[in-house]
């Protein structure tokens, strides 16, 4: 019988996508997800034999969650810095205590594979390139949870029990449950809408960046990978070649999608900047993501002209949630 694979936020911009790579490489999916959002981004899998949507917590979720399972995708979280902001205390307890609880878990239950979905956003601020044994430098919420919860789940490895963190770069590129709230995408759509796309000051901040089709296929090399080669182990996921200055990559956008180069500046000066060094994944696991900024953009450039994209509210994070809150205050309770 197949392997089944629980994805904890499985209808969220990542993994939907994901699911949809596992199915097709012929796992059984179980996906638990808030739905903070909606399901309609895994709607056309519903009534599939090989699928199953659970609407849960990870924090109260049964343990009979891990019913059947073989592998954990633990990408449940408050997504992104300004995310993470708006409710701290939720923050850690969804993105820290309740993905340490899914680890147990599954550890518990006999699961012989756990994989954490983590940020590059630990590293905060650095001149320097910074490799898996870099001192992280967390400034937000958000990146603590993150350091946290690999703090508590790593250690949780051994000989029948393979945990492994991934660090993921900035993701961007079309999904089934769409965001505007990252820079590729967001410059795009401020462009399709204003003319001009808007750029955090002043410009001159490092990011590394991924496709999101590739951050999903980083997960399922890393599942499929030799437990020796991946327990205990922390990979930062990207390309070196994407690590890129925000105001170059909003160049590159606008010349992706054919349009005049036109742009404005937006918030405070950004204090978060760092270079990331992606060998380690390269050279352990052969991994190397094909998607590129420019065609991210050209890609949700064509949904948005089709009309195929919608920019509801929905497509970003913190205005939602700043939504969701004012008609539940305890909705991340």
């Amino acid at each position: 019988m197949p392997h089944k694979i629980l994805v904890t936020g499985g209808a969220g911009y990542i993994g939907s996508t994901l699911v949809r790579i596992l199915l097709g490489r012929g796992y059984r999916v179980r996906v638990l997800d808030r739905l903070f959002f909606g399901q309609e981004s895994l709607a056309s899998l519903i009534g599939r034999p090989d699928f199953e949507l659970v609407q849960g917590d990870v924090r109260r979720v049964d343990k009979s969650i891990m019913d059947g399972v073989t592998g954990v995708i633990d990408l449940a979280a408050i997504s992104n810095d300004p995310a993470g902001d708006l409710d701290p205390r939720a923050t850690l307890d969804i993105n820290f205590r309740g993905r340490n609880r899914i680890a147990n878990m599954a550890r518990d239950a006999g699961v012989s594979r756990y994989l954490l979905a983590s940020s590059c956003s630990v590293y905060g601020f650095s001149d320097e390139v910074m490799t898996e044994t870099s001192k992280v430098n967390p400034l937000t919420v958000y990146a603590e949870a993150n350091c946290k919860a690999e703090e508590g789940c790593l250690p949780l490895g051994n000989d029948s029990f393979s945990v492994t963190a991934l660090r993921f770069a900035t993701v961007y590129g079309r999904s089934y449950r769409m965001r505007f709230d990252l820079a590729v995408n967001g410059m795009t759509l401020g462009f399709f809408r204003d003319g001009k796309i808007p750029v955090l000051r002043d410009g001159s901040q490092w990011r590394p960046f991924i496709y999101v089709k590739d951050a999903a296929l980083a997960f399922v090399t890393a599942l499929e990978a030799d437990p020796a080669v991946v327990n205990r182990q922390v990979f930062n996921a990207g390309c070196e070649a994407q690590n890129v200055q925000v105001l170059p990559l909003a160049k590159t956008v606008a010349q992706a999608i054919g349009v005049p180069f036109a742009m404005e500046w937006y918030g405070d000066p950004d204090h978060r900047s760092y270079r990331v060094e992606f060998g380690k994944i390269v050279s352990a696991l052969s991994f190397e993501p094909a998607g590129r900024p420019a065609d991210g953009a050209a890609e949700v450039h064509r949904g948005l002209v089709d009309g195929t994209l919608s920019t509801a509210d929905v497509g970003f994070t913190v205005k939602w949630y700043q939504n969701l809150l004012k008609q539940d205050p305890d909705t991340l309770k």
